[in-house]
């Protein structure tokens, strides 16, 4: 009977430990699970955090085009603007030819006036008039131009004349500088969309510019030079003047121009005067009209002349000086040579 006591005891003993462990088992169970259960609700949480809440997707803005739209102010103080640059462009003067295809606008040229002569590429062209002021405008119409460049030998009538029948035009100026030049060229460049060539063409007119003035800075004279521009009255031929590119550039050639001396842009000098002032340098801008050195030493009294005595009598190609445009770099270096021959031996 005492034995079956001792046996109930212990069995009553090791349930009560039994059930002591498989509780403590639940509750570390329990906080487990809730730990685990917070896990995700925390990260969730986190999440909802960082992401921005209500807001509609951002579309992607597409970029909008350049504008090829052109606006500039021509010399008459115009505003003329162009929806994208030139490319049927017809040519009122000789020195806008000329300017077009040393830019590399060539192929943009549909017409030209009767005087564009050079390069020789432009001969081919069609022309539209342009002799004496006179221009054609239906033979302009017909071409269909989206550009009309003119020179001042364009009136403003002329101008407001093709504006009326719907074509537009941009007068560039004359500039008596190379300076002017250099602008001139990149507005052309700006109305055809030849920039990047054309200043690397300035480029290469400064370089040879400065190359001019640098070597006739060491001149050790001044020759005084006559510049013959018409001797259709050999006894009062015609010179540039005060003011224009032709003094310009006799200057920077090393020399002094005699037609400053006289009043005006374009004078007429008497054979008596031309004889006192005894130039040392004659310039036969009138050669492309036939004139020789041997006509002026035939010419009564300018055998007297230094520049006749000294053989010193140069036919020179006006155009060169008369058409502002890159040639006239050209025609300041023959000048010098002219002027000055000692400093280029």
């Amino acid at each position: 009977m005492k034995r079956n006591l001792i046996i109930v005891g212990f069995v009553v003993l090791l349930s009560a430990f039994l059930l002591s462990a498989c509780g403590g088992t639940q509750g570390e169970n329990t906080v487990q699970n809730q730990l685990e259960n917070q896990a995700p609700a925390s990260q969730e949480a986190e999440v909802q955090e960082n992401e921005p809440m209500g807001e509609e997707p951002t579309e992607a803005v597409e970029a909008e085009e350049p504008s090829t739209e052109i606006t500039l102010v021509d010399s008459l103080g115009r505003e003329v603007t162009l929806a994208q640059p030139a490319q049927r462009i017809v040519s009122l003067a000789p020195s806008i030819t000329e300017i077009l295809f040393a830019i590399g606008a060539g192929d943009q040229v549909v017409g030209r006036d009767d005087f564009s002569n050079y390069p020789e590429e432009a001969v081919s062209l069609p022309s539209i008039g342009g002799s004496f002021g006179e221009l054609n405008t239906e033979a302009i119409l017909a071409l269909e131009p989206d550009l009309v460049l003119a020179a001042p030998i364009t009136t403003a009538e002329q101008v407001q004349a093709m504006e009326d029948l719907g074509i537009t035009v941009f007068l560039l100026e004359n500039p008596v500088e190379f300076e002017g030049v250099y602008e001139m060229l990149r507005r052309a460049a700006q109305l055809t969309g030849t920039e990047s060539q054309t200043e690397e063409l300035i480029e290469g007119l400064q370089t040879r510019v400065n190359a001019v003035v640098e070597a006739v800075a060491g001149a050790e004279t001044t020759p005084l030079a006559f510049y013959e521009l018409d001797s259709t009255e050999p006894t009062a031929p015609w010179t540039s003047g005060k003011g224009t590119f032709i003094d310009t550039l006799i200057a920077m050639a090393g020399g002094s121009n005699l037609g400053a001396e006289f009043e005006g842009a374009w004078v007429q000098v008497s054979a008596e005067d031309l004889i006192a002032k005894n130039p040392d340098v004659i310039i036969l801008g009138d050669s492309i009209w036939g004139v020789t050195p041997e006509d002026v030493a035939a010419r009564p009294g300018w055998e007297a002349i230094n520049a006749v005595q000294n053989g010193q009598v140069y036919p020179f190609n006006d155009d060169m000086a008369s058409r502002p445009g890159p040639r006239l770099v050209d025609g300041l270096e023959e000048l010098a040579h002219l002027i000055h021959p000692e400093l280029f031996e």
